[in-house]
């Protein structure tokens, strides 16, 4: 067994009790621990005189105790400690709460860097808590670890130092050493300690861009080995080309972006390799009728295809889609979801077992044990972000390799959807097929909002709905609109008479699907809800989306809960309710009210915030990182990138023996994704 894979109970000082707190934290082991990198740190290298610490921010202090602390116990039973310190010119009060031994640690006429924030008013400053340590023996710069109850930072770091006994000190480096001095990159045993350890913030600058480079390259490697899996010839080679035939079938003529998607995912499907191709298109933008394309290529050509939704009412809706389409060809198409009752879900597998099901649309019940293919020629994902890299390959592990298409209607900048996307190519629907309706888009401060009610009324009083969008789900501390309190004022107060449904991420998945469906179906006027709404069902009757404290928002994410207005032929609007003032959020806003272009839009975004805003924390259904980040590590992304370009160039499957660690670490994070 090697010291990476050691379980975290034969670390020393870590028993089973803890080990399970170890555990909870994600460090089953001591190669995991190793790599559970601090979330922060507390630099005690500069600490600042009591005058010029800066108010309410994390800083250090040195001072010494000139009086004793005292206890008193307040209303609750809260035990209260009060002591003062000074640097010789100012003094500071410090309060600790509920921390019995603090008496015993802190001791009159001796020196301590006490870290926390400080406040002050016109009488005295103070600090609340702070961790102290003294100042003899003060670690330079202190490492903060995610905690977990019972199991803290300093017995996390204690543990992280055991480990470090038991390594060797020629630990031996994935990256090999030509890469490593062209990067300029430390070596992996002195990075990993100062990541964990540091002496001085500039050597955890470079160790942490050691750790961030190798994570990257990792990540990559992984991703253009699937990009470029078995290349050859593929045993799903489409031979005959009958879109020219589909084109007939649509009550529409294709846009040119439309028809150049679909001839770039037929040229791969008719060439030597499984297509592994991204289709991104803005909000309404004929993704669909793209994929309904392909489908009726390789059905044509003899094969079978299947279309992943991430939810049930939009299974449904692509069901409805494409068998209008497809409905004079009497291809038989059926719809498989979780809801379907087991003797359906029974009878329609054995027809997909068969052969006789030509094309299948559903949600995750698609990727359900019981489902097998007789000869799975495509597979088509909707909205990529919602589907993590392993369930695309476990529908495509259904089929032998068959040709993956992957849509998207979040709009990103074409560098970042290299990065993000490394392992597909990709197709743009860079324009809106005619005759799209253009969301006429208002920004408004809270003095109006009564109005913009009147204007929804109207609306409604037409037989229109509308949707209003709020940040939170209940009240907090502060004043953003929440969906249950709105909700509420609604029906008593601002526009009582209507019918009101709310919507939010808390609901279970069949209380959100009925929602939806009672708003699809009409028997709603209004919805309220959180952003759960940006991705969903057409609704071609919502005309009017207003849209609280729109300042909280993207750019990017802004155009998509835009884009479920506008999607029949009424004229429509989109309401930016906002009462900030800075001046970014007042750019962002009028942004929106300028462009419906969601290209731009993201490329403004990318230049007002960085990348962040293209990255949920879920990054896009990639595997986790444990410390590169994709929003701030882009340059590092970049030479990363390149890196692995070369490496693969020369050693497809990693097999030289300066790339066998690499190559560990790629099956690792990908685990059963990436063939080798």
């Amino acid at each position: 067994m090697s010291l990476f894979s050691m379980p975290i109970q034969e670390l020393k000082g870590v028993g089973p009790k803890r080990a399970k707190l170890f555990e909870k934290i994600g460090a089953p082991s001591v190669g995991a621990l190793l790599r559970l990198y601090p979330r922060a740190y507390q630099d005690m290298t500069a600490p600042y005189p009591i005058r010029q610490a800066p108010l309410n921010e994390p800083c250090a202090i040195r001072a010494t105790l000139y009086r004793p602390p005292t206890e008193t116990r307040v209303r609750g039973g809260m035990l209260l400690c009060k002591c003062r310190v000074t640097d010789g010119e100012s003094d500071l009060e410090i309060t600790f709460f509920n921390n019995p031994y603090v008496k015993d640690r802190l001791i009159e006429g001796e020196s301590y860097l006490f870290y926390g924030k400080v406040s002050a008013n016109f009488l005295k400053r103070e600090m609340l808590s702070p961790e102290f340590y003294p100042e003899a023996s003060c670690p330079a710069i202190i490492p903060i670890y995610r905690q977990t109850q019972g199991l803290s930072s300093r017995m996390i770091a204690n543990a992280v130092k055991n480990a470090f006994l038991l390594l060797p000190r020629d630990l031996r480096d994935p990256i090999p050493e030509p890469l490593r001095r062209q990067q300029q990159l430390w070596p992996l045993r002195d990075a990993l300690e100062t990541v964990h350890f540091p002496r001085t913030m500039d050597g955890l600058r470079s160790a942490r861009r050691r750790m961030i480079f190798e994570e990257l390259l990792v990540l990559q490697l992984g991703l253009l080995r699937m990009k470029s899996r078995k290349r050859g010839e593929s045993p799903l080679r489409l031979t005959k080309d009958c879109t020219e035939e589909f084109y007939r079938l649509l009550p529409f003529t294709p846009t040119n972006a439309q028809k150049r998607a679909v001839r770039e995912a037929m040229t791969d499907m008719m060439g030597g390799s499984p297509m592994n191709r991204l289709v991104q298109g803005d909000v309404g933008s004929g993704k669909t009728a793209v994929a309904a394309a392909l489908c009726y290529n390789v059905i044509e050509n003899g094969m079978q295809a299947a279309l992943m939704a991430p939810t049930e009412i939009l299974a449904r809706q692509h069901y409805a889609t494409l068998s209008a389409i497809l409905a004079p060809t009497g291809i038989p198409i059926a719809l498989l979801t979780g809801s379907l009752a087991a003797g359906k879900k029974k009878k329609l597998a054995e027809q997909l077992q068969s052969g006789e099901i030509r094309l299948v649309i559903g949600t995750h019940a698609l990727l359900s044990e019981g489902v097998a293919f007789q000869n799975l020629g495509l597979v088509v994902t909707d909205e990529q972000h919602r589907f993590g890299v392993a369930q695309r390959a476990t529908l495509s592990s259904k089929g032998n390799n068959p040709h993956l298409l992957v849509m998207s209607a979040t709009p990103i900048p074409r560098t970042l959807a290299l990065m993000i996307y490394g392992d597909l190519d990709l197709s743009v629907l860079d324009e809106l097929p005619p005759g799209r309706q253009k969301i006429e888009t208002y920004a408004i401060d809270s003095s109006k909002r009564m109005r913009a009610f009147r204007y929804m009324q109207k609306h409604i009083d037409q037989g229109l709905q509308c949707y209003i969008i709020c940040p939170t789900i209940e009240e907090g501390e502060n004043d953003m609109a929440a969906v249950t309190q709105y909700a509420e004022k609604l029906r008593t107060e601002w526009m009582p008479g209507n019918r009101i449904g709310i919507l939010h991420g808390r609901m279970k998945a069949k209380e959100k699907e009925a929602v939806m469906s009672d708003f699809a179906a009409g028997q709603l006027d209004i919805l309220v809800s959180t952003t759960v709404v940006e991705v969903g069902v057409d609704v071609p009757n919502a005309v009017v989306m207003l849209i609280e404290n729109a300042e909280r928002y993207g750019l990017s994410q802004l155009h998509q809960l835009r884009g479920r207005v506008g999607r029949g032929t009424h004229r429509s609007t989109c309401i930016l309710l906002s009462d900030a003032q800075n001046e970014e959020a007042l750019t962002r806003l009028q942004v929106m009210c300028r462009t419906s272009n969601g290209f731009e839009i993201a490329d403004e975004d990318l230049r007002l915030r960085g990348p962040g805003d293209f990255f949920g924390s879920r990054q896009h259904g990639l595997p986790d990182l444990k410390i590169a980040d994709m929003a701030q590590d882009m340059e590092i992304l970049k030479q990363a990138q390149q890196a692995a370009h070369t490496i693969l160039t020369q050693d497809f499957a990693l097999e030289q023996p300066e790339h066998r660690g690499l190559r560990a670490e790629v099956n690792q994070l990908f685990q059963t994704l990436v063939g080798g």
